[in-house]
C-alpha cells in the first residue's frame, strides 16, 4: 500500500510534478509517423504528460509539435493552416516554425519586429522507423534516443491503443507476469496441455517465485516455477524508465524484439504502444479481436476499440461458463484493460494487499519514487537517460536448471541486439 502522497507523487504527470519532471528527462514517442502521412497534411491534437500540442508536419517532411494555443490571444492552432514550412494561426495570420519561432506576423506593420519577440513552447522532434520521438525536457542538448531495438529496424510493426486510466495501472499489469495465468487463460485447452510445454508446467503449479533485481535501466524479474526433477519454468521481464515494459508475453527468451510504452496523455489516460519486430503468429495473438474505431479528431479520439467499459468489453458469459475462456473476455489486451480501467481513473493504492508474487509492484514503485525525488531534491539524473545501451534488452520464457543463476545464465539471450549497424549509427548521431 501507499500513502496517499506517494500514490499522487507516482501517478502525476503534468507539468512541475516530479514523476512528470522525470518522464521529461526521456525522448517519448508522440505521434506515429503515419498519422502525418505527408507534408503540409492536416496537423493532430497530441496530449501529452498533461499538456495540449499540436503536431504537424511541414514542407521539408519535418515534424513540429506545438503548444495548441496560439500566444497571440489564445486561440487554438488546430485549425491552423500548415503551409511553407510552418503552421499559421487562422485567427490573426501569424505563423510559427517547428522550432515555435514566429517567422510571420501580417496584422502588424511591416516595420514592426513584435514578431522576433514571441515564440511558441514547441519540441524537439525525431522520426525513427514509424514513430516520432518528442523531447519535452529542459536540457538545450537533449540526450539521446534509446537503444530500445524494436524500433531499430526498418522492418516493424506498431500498434497504438487508448487505455482510460492511469499509465501506472497499465504498466504494473506488465510487471505481475502471475495474471497470465488465469486473466489469460483458457480453461479447456490449460486441462490438455502436453507435458513439457510451459502451458503444462503452468497448470501443475499456478502460483509462482519471484526474483527481482535493479538494473541501469529500471527493474527486471524473473518469475520461477518447477519443471523437471532439476529444471525450473523461468518467465522474464523488464521495466525499463521511463515507462517501457519488455513481458515475457509467449516466445522463448531472446526471440522477440519488441517493448510496450504506457505513455501518459495526462493523469486519467494512457496510449499503450506496442514496437518491434515480432513473428507474425505471435503478434496475431496480441491483437486479436482489436476492432478500431476510425480516428477523430478530439483529444482522445486516437486508438479507441470498439470494445470498452461501456459495453463491458464486449464479456460473453457462456464462454466464460464452458472454459473457453477465463474472463469471457475477447482479445488479451482486452482482458486487461477490463482489470485496469475497474480499478478507477487513478487507483488508490491505500487499499490494496500485496502478496509475495506482487514483489515487482513493490520494488518498481520504489525505484520510481526514488527518482522522481531524487531529481526533484538533488538534481539526480534518472535511470537510462544517458544510458541508450543499457535499453539492450529482450524478455521471454525459458527452462533453466534449477542450480542456474537465472541473469547471467541468460546474459546472452537477453542482451541479443541484432540492429545493422547503420541503424545504430544513425541512432546515434539523430
Amino acid at each position: 500500500m501507499l500513502s496517499q502522497e506517494d500514490n499522487d507523487l507516482l501517478c502525476r504527470v503534468g507539468p512541475g510534478t516530479p514523476m512528470g519532471e522525470m518522464m521529461r528527462q526521456y525522448w517519448i514517442p508522440a505521434v506515429r509517423a503515419d498519422e502525418l502521412p505527408s507534408p503540409d497534411c492536416p496537423p493532430v491534437r497530441i496530449k501529452l504528460l498533461g499538456e495540449e500540442l499540436i503536431a504537424y508536419r511541414v514542407t521539408s517532411g519535418a515534424v513540429g509539435l506545438i503548444q495548441n494555443a496560439c500566444p497571440h490571444r489564445g486561440a487554438s492552432l488546430f485549425f491552423g493552416r500548415n503551409e511553407e514550412e510552418g503552421l499559421r494561426c487562422v485567427y490573426h495570420g501569424w505563423k510559427f516554425d517547428v522550432s515555435g519561432n514566429c517567422v510571420d506576423m501580417p496584422s502588424e506593420p511591416a516595420e514592426s519586429n513584435f514578431k522576433n519577440k514571441v515564440r511558441a513552447k514547441s519540441y524537439p522532434c525525431i522520426e525513427r522507423n514509424g514513430v516520432v520521438w518528442a523531447y519535452m525536457g529542459s536540457r538545450e542538448e537533449p540526450p539521446p534516443l534509446p537503444e530500445l531495438e524494436g524500433n531499430m529496424h526498418e522492418e516493424f510493426s506498431i500498434s497504438v491503443l487508448y487505455r482510460a486510466n492511469n499509465w501506472m495501472q497499465g504498466i504494473e499489469g506488465e510487471l505481475d507476469t502471475i495474471h497470465a495465468a488465469f486473466l489469460h487463460s483458457a480453461p479447456n485447452r490449460v486441462r490438455v496441455a502436453e507435458p513439457g510445454t510451459f502451458a503444462y508446467y503452468t497448470r501443475q503449479s499456478m502460483h509462482g517465485d519471484f526474483s527481482v533485481r535493479e538494473t541501469d535501466h529500471g527493474t527486471s524479474y524473473g518469475m520461477y516455477r518447477p519443471a523437471e526433477e532439476d529444471t525450473a519454468y523461468w518467465r522474464i521481464g523488464h521495466l525499463l524508465f521511463p515507462f517501457y515494459a519488455m513481458p515475457p508475453g509467449a516466445s522463448n527468451l531472446g526471440e522477440d524484439a519488441r517493448f510496450l510504452a504506457y505513455v501518459p496523455m495526462d493523469d486519467y489516460n494512457t496510449l499503450e504502444w506496442s514496437v518491434g519486430v515480432r513473428r507474425p503468429e505471435v503478434a496475431a495473438q496480441g491483437t486479436f479481436g482489436r476492432d478500431y474505431i476510425p480516428n477523430g479528431t478530439g483529444w482522445f479520439e486516437r486508438f479507441r476499440i470498439e470494445q470498452n467499459l461501456a459495453n463491458d468489453f464486449k464479456i460473453d458469459r457462456e464462454a466464460q461458463k464452458r472454459g473457453d475462456s477465463f474472463t469471457g473476455i475477447p482479445g488479451i489486451r482486452q482482458q486487461d484493460m477490463a482489470m485496469t480501467e475497474t480499478m478507477g481513473r487513478i487507483m488508490d493504492r491505500a487499499n490494496e494487499h500485496l502478496g509475495t508474487t506482487d514483489q515487482m509492484i513493490i520494488r518498481t514503485r520504489r525505484r520510481y519514487l526514488a527518482a522522481a525525488k531524487a531529481l526533484r531534491d538533488q538534481g539526480v539524473t534518472p535511470p537510462g537517460v544517458d544510458k541508450p545501451k543499457a535499453y539492450h534488452q529482450r524478455s521471454g520464457l525459458i527452462i533453466l536448471p534449477r542450480s542456474a543463476d537465472w541473469w547471467e545464465g541468460t546474459k546472452e539471450l537477453r542482451e541479443r541486439f541484432d540492429v545493422p549497424q547503420a541503424q545504430q549509427v544513425e541512432a546515434q548521431t539523430s
